[in-house]
């Protein structure tokens, strides 16, 4: 179920109405369209957005010197996205991130959460959480890569997002696994070949 930004504030936070109509009044949380393909941040620069997402898919990616893309993260409805390096410590961004599905998003200035929780504290343990998630899920996606075969990286990604297999490429689905098209589709085959027996 995608959330509105403000449902997703009310489920993780006890924000009331009179704090959250003062954080509104002091940011823009309304939600910007993005076509397909727009490229909202470029490796090397300056990243000065968060963005959350209430509708479609963005993604981060780098670009390595023979021009092959290497898919980080997706962020499907209710995800978050933004380059940490960057916007923590003012360093050039170590990834792209762009629009793969049409979408709406909230766009955040970096020092939102910080100056958020000076009207509702409770930001502090929001901010926590988000850290802490997404630390967790870099250290799978070290795991996975370093130590999981093709079949088991495809069956965590179907895990972690379940509606993406029929929203994005196999082309950009073997460039988050690490494996090449013509792998996954022979794991994708193998898969259907092992459930259709049972």
């Amino acid at each position: 179920m995608a959330f509105s930004f403000k449902q997703y504030i009310q489920k993780h936070t006890r924000i009331t109405e009179a704090q959250f109509d003062q954080i509104a009044d002091r940011w823009d949380l309304a939600p910007r369209t993005y076509t397909k393909g727009r490229i909202l941040l470029h490796q090397g620069d300056l990243s000065g957005y968060i963005y959350f997402v209430t509708k479609g898919i963005l993604r981060s990616y780098l670009v390595d010197v023979n021009n092959k893309e290497h898919i980080i993260q997706f962020a499907p409805e209710n995800w978050w996205m933004g380059e940490r390096n960057s916007s923590l410590f003012n360093e050039p961004a170590a990834y792209y991130i762009d629009v793969v599905e049409d979408a709406e998003v909230v766009r955040l200035e970096n020092q939102f959460i910080e100056n958020a929780q000076k009207i509702c504290p409770e930001f502090v343990q929001l901010n926590t959480y988000l850290l802490n998630n997404n630390i967790r899920h870099l250290q799978n996606r070290i795991c996975q890569l370093l130590g999981a075969s093709a079949e088991e990286r495809y069956l965590n990604f179907i895990h972690l997002y379940p509606d993406l297999t029929l929203r994005v490429s196999q082309i950009m689905i073997a460039s988050y696994l690490g494996i090449t098209p013509e792998s996954l589709s022979r794991v994708r085959r193998e898969l259907a070949s092992k459930y259709a027996k049972h």
